[in-house]
């Protein structure tokens, strides 16, 4: 059995349009499948867990965006089932470190013909994330993103937000431990990667790899406001890693600390005090 979940307000609508297109193709398939609507958050862990403690199950692919991806991915921890992943939200990070294909109907001729592999999980305090943490300017950026996602899909909603961030931003300061190595400073963005994408397309840590069993720490200092767009051509081309004030480390457990720090954990926003982050070799079946 081969299980589908549609989240249905992914990409304001967008979801529901591949789903018509997938059910024609499931439509000539040998073996039994199953198309499910999520109908609030979470909703979709449960379903994919349920799922996946069914005899026969071959597979639980996640229709919808990031956050839909995010949440089947936790329902699937433990069981040995792998995960597809069908890109039909607005960003769709993940997939493009991953390499899956970015047209829906291209993905499930890859997960229909795929052999899954092992690919790792970060592990957030008592929570998991796929792709990538972090604090500073990004957070401000999605603020200013999740406006602009009702009327614009793809990278667009993210440039407008990375504009309207300019002119509010605030650094952070953060405390940094890396495998037992401390550091202080006033940043401007701190990301913690296990995927390399973050705003639809950003490469805000273009040397990830999911499968390495270690964590990407991207650290860029805090610099006058007037200076970030002059930094902004270099970040959209994959060069954040050259910057003067960029600094990147790779390691197994970091923790991070900042008075009300706002998080941003896979495109969702949390706000907490400290944040320990460790990586989880190979913990999840995915089809890549």
């Amino acid at each position: 059995m081969l299980t589908l979940i549609v989240n249905p307000t992914a990409g304001s609508g967008y979801a529901l349009k591949v789903e018509r297109q997938l059910r024609e193709r499931l439509a000539r398939l040998k073996e039994p499948w199953e198309i499910l609507h999520t109908e609030r958050p979470g909703h979709a862990i449960e379903l994919s867990r349920n799922a996946a403690g069914r005899p026969g199950c071959r597979g639980v692919v996640a229709v919808g965006g990031d956050g839909t991806a995010y949440e089947v991915a936790c329902g699937l921890l433990d069981s040995g089932v792998p995960l597809g992943i069908i890109p039909a939200g607005t960003g769709n990070d993940f997939i493009k470190t991953v390499g899956i294909p970015k047209k829906p109907m291209d993905a499930l001729e890859a997960i229909l013909g795929g052999t899954p592999r092992p690919v790792d999980v970060g592990r957030l305090n008592d929570r998991m994330f796929l792709n990538v943490c972090g604090t500073g300017f990004d957070v401000q950026v999605l603020d200013h993103t999740l406006a602009a996602k009702r009327y614009m899909r793809g990278i667009l909603p993210y440039l407008v937000g990375l504009v309207r961030a300019i002119f509010h931003f605030q650094p952070v300061n953060v405390s940094l431990t890396m495998d037992g190595e401390n550091r202080s400073q006033q940043a401007l963005v701190c990301s913690i990667a296990n995927g390399r994408y973050i705003g639809g397309g950003i490469p805000i840590c273009p040397d990830a790899s999911p499968d390495d069993g270690l964590l990407d720490v991207v650290l860029v200092e805090n610099c006058p406001r007037w200076q970030i767009p002059f930094y902004l051509p270099g970040l959209l081309m994959g060069r954040i890693s050259r910057f003067q004030v960029t600094s990147h480390r790779r390691c197994r457990e970091v923790r991070l600390a900042s008075p009300c720090m706002r998080l941003n954990v896979d495109g969702e926003i949390f706000q907490m005090d400290e944040a320990v982050f460790s990586i989880l070799p190979g913990k999840l079946t995915l089809y890549w």
